[in-house]
């Protein structure tokens, strides 16, 4: 495992950087687009909040959509005369009872980058596979010209892709730390000419993140950042929010801004950064260090960041296994679809990232799950209130699977007190806005990309039937089953089958564990 400091002023960052798997290969699956496509009887959820109708005929012409069409009512047969007639060259897709949503949106999604060696061919069809269309690379660890590949062959669908929006870590590639702020402007419109997208931070000296925020509104570019420990004293959450920070990620520099009667965490005497279990072992009892909920400070807290129309990702998933290691060990994924490096980079590591299981115990998990309700606790007030959440996975780390780590982040959220129709808004329009890309995807309208999912079962009763290894039930004949996943992503116009996609998946870690010798 390689490991990399990033240096930043007076910021050290420890990030674990492997070598990048192969490079997706030429697009091999996906029809279309088509010149005209219909969706035939589907229920729509629109991704805007309205609650799901149908049947609908939905017509596509090439990547966008075209018309949607109210063609009857549940439970008796549809009127051909309502629907959309077809026309010499048309495509048609009977989906009849199916569920069809927008295309989903993770906002915290690493191609590889944790364990060493992980194809993107890999990363790729398992994000397909769960309805995922579009994808914020947070950091472009793998460097910045291998994700930027990646981002031009999807654009122009040569590869089977999420559609990808490309932040950098703020100083990458730089052979000097960041200093002043006229080298952090500079480092901006470099890394604004090479087509990136929005930056990310980890902490920096309030002049240079000023400097580097400023910057980036002038070439229209996103932020966002993961509050690091050994900055956090500096800038928490409100602070970094007032120069201009746009979204915060996983949870980090938000309790900090909720102290009433300190300023820096209790830390253990012997804590050290650099230790793994130190760092998230204390992380989980830090929340009860915050302000409750409804306290002056809590609501001054929240109210502020709605006023600066504020983004929070929180990427509950990739935390989880601090609350319940024996489940996501056992995830029933893993088998099928855990590739044998991951698997490895996943084992307790005092070299690895994330991999901090040097001797977790019942007391650990318990302040977890203290830590979490009060996390929930916010962001569903926040969001009640207004707040934009979105939905990101950080998967790659700490037993959370592409793909499988963000159907769960839907569950979390629903956990968190989001009712279904919000964790979908969750999912699709909020990060859209999020991304100011609103106008083009995040939502089923007329005129808009045509980025869907398509599943067999209703996710709005039951967010697992999204896993691609279904639901886990009892059928009419007594008998245990798996039900669900999802059929079609469609990404641009074109059609994805994802059970396909999942086969080709469970095959690539068949023929790895093989070479491995882990079968």
């Amino acid at each position: 495992m390689k490991t990399f400091i990033l240096v930043i002023g007076f910021c050290l960052s420890w990030l674990s950087v492997a070598a990048p798997g192969d490079k997706a290969p030429k697009r091999a699956e996906g029809d279309g687009p088509y010149k005209r496509l219909i969706l035939r009887g589907g229920i729509m959820v629109n991704g805007e909040g309205a609650p799901a109708m149908g049947p609908v005929d939905i017509v596509i012409e090439n990547d966008r959509i075209k018309r949607i069409v109210n063609v009857g009512n549940p439970g008796v047969p549809i009127k051909p005369k309502k629907r959309p007639k077809l026309q010499a060259g048309d495509k048609e897709i009977n989906i009849e009872g199916q569920y069809i949503l927008p295309g989903f949106i993770d906002m915290h999604g690493h191609i590889g980058g944790s364990a060493e060696n992980i194809p993107a061919e890999y990363v790729f069809k398992l994000w397909l596979a769960h309805g995922i269309t579009t994808v914020r690379e947070p950091g472009s660890f793998n460097g910045v010209n291998w994700v930027m590949d990646h981002v031009e062959r999807s654009e122009k669908n040569t590869i089977a892709a999420p559609r990808i929006i490309p932040y950098v870590g703020f100083g990458m590639e730089q052979k000097e730390p960041i200093t002043t702020p006229k080298q952090a402007r500079a480092w901006v419109k470099n890394i604004a000419k090479k087509g990136a997208k929005g930056i990310k931070f980890f902490g920096a000296p309030p002049e240079i993140m000023a400097a580097a925020l400023d910057e980036a509104k002038k070439h229209g570019l996103g932020s966002m950042m993961h509050h690091a420990q050994l900055e956090v004293t500096n800038m928490n959450v409100v602070d970094s929010a007032r120069l201009g920070l746009t979204t915060m990620e996983h949870w980090y520099g938000l309790p900090e801004a909720l102290f009433e009667h300190q300023h820096i965490q209790n830390y253990s005497p012997d804590y050290n950064y650099n230790n793994e279990q130190d760092r998230f072992g204390e992380a989980g009892r830090l929340w009860q260090q915050a302000a409750k909920p409804d306290t002056e400070k809590w609501l001054d807290v929240r109210d502020e960041l709605l006023e600066l129309d504020f983004t929070i990702n929180p990427t509950m998933t990739i935390y989880e296994a601090s609350r319940d290691l024996m489940r996501e060990m056992n995830a029933d994924w893993h088998e099928e679809y855990t590739l044998p490096t991951l698997w490895d980079f996943f084992q307790p590591n005092r070299y690895a990232h994330g991999s901090y299981w040097f001797d977790w115990t019942t007391d650990d998990e318990i302040a977890w799950k203290k830590n979490y309700q009060q996390w929930m606790a916010f962001l569903n007030d926040y969001k009640n209130h207004g707040g934009r959440v979105t939905t990101g996975s950080d998967a790659g780390y700490i037993f959370k699977i592409y793909g499988f780590g963000y159907i769960r982040e839907l569950e979390l959220l629903r956990e968190a007190g989001f009712n279904a129709l919000e964790v979908i808004e969750s999912a699709t329009i909020n990060g859209a806005e999020a991304l100011g890309l609103a106008n083009d995807i995040g939502s089923i309208r007329v005129g808009k990309k045509a980025d869907l999912v398509i599943v067999g079962e209703n996710p709005l009763r039951n967010f697992k039937v999204l896993y691609g290894t279904g639901h886990f039930k009892l059928n009419e004949s007594n008998k245990p089953e798996r039900s669900g996943g999802v059929n079609y992503t469609i990404k641009d116009g074109i059609v994805y089958d994802a059970k396909a996609l999942l086969s080709d998946v469970r095959e690539m870690v068949k023929q790895a564990k093989i070479q491995t010798n882990k079968e």
